[in-house]
Parts: structure tokens; C-alpha cells; sequence
């Protein structure tokens, strides 16, 4: 087959950086995971659970150690309990949040 550019005849060729049968590319849908978003009824209920039910023991710990300024201590902590660096991130934030609430 033939495809005009702007160089002129191209044909497609079995080797090459633009070597192969062209197509079109298909749009992907998102994921799941990435159409994950928090509205208000989730906030709420997500709110309401943490009220009734408190921390979770590895929780506590974080805060304590926040509370005595082992901030590195507790990101690693975090860490280990949660998977990954960003998510121990968030959850330190979390709970330094929670401190600075409770001085209130």
C-alpha cells in the first residue's frame, strides 16, 4: 500500500522506525481506580465510621510518635503498614491532622 506524506510516496516496509501494517489507535477507557472519586455521601459515611470505630492500633503508634516528634520514625512506620512511601505520606498527614484537631 501507499501513503502520501509530506516527502512524498511512502510504502509500508518490514523494517524501519515506522516499519509494520499502520492502524488506529483505540481510545482506552479509564479504570476503575481511576475514575475513583470522593463525593460528599462517601466523605460522610467514611466520616461517620471513623468517629464510631477510632484508630487503628498502627494508628495510635503513628500518633505517638508524631506526638514526640519522630516524624522519619513514623513515615516508616506507615510505610511498612500501608505499602508504599506516597500512601504512608498521606497517612502521616492524616493523622497529623487528627492531632492538631484534637488540641482545638
Amino acid at each position: 500500500k501507499k501513503h502520501e506524506s509530506i516527502m512524498g510516496v511512502t510504502y509500508e516496509l518490514a523494517v524501519g522506525m515506522k516499519r509494520g501494517h499502520k492502524v488506529t489507535k483505540l481510545e482506552k477507557r479509564p479504570r476503575p481506580s481511576q475514575m475513583r472519586k470522593c463525593n460528599k455521601k462517601v466523605k460522610f459515611v467514611r466520616d461517620v465510621i471513623r468517629e464510631v470505630c477510632g484508630l487503628a492500633p498502627y494508628e495510635k503508634r503513628i500518633m505517638e510518635l508524631l506526638k514526640v516528634s519522630k516524624d522519619k520514625r513514623a513515615l516508616k512506620l506507615a510505610k511498612k503498614r500501608l505499602g508504599g512511601h506516597s500512601r504512608g505520606k498521606r497517612k502521616r498527614e492524616e493523622i497529623q491532622a487528627i492531632i492538631v484537631a484534637q488540641r482545638k
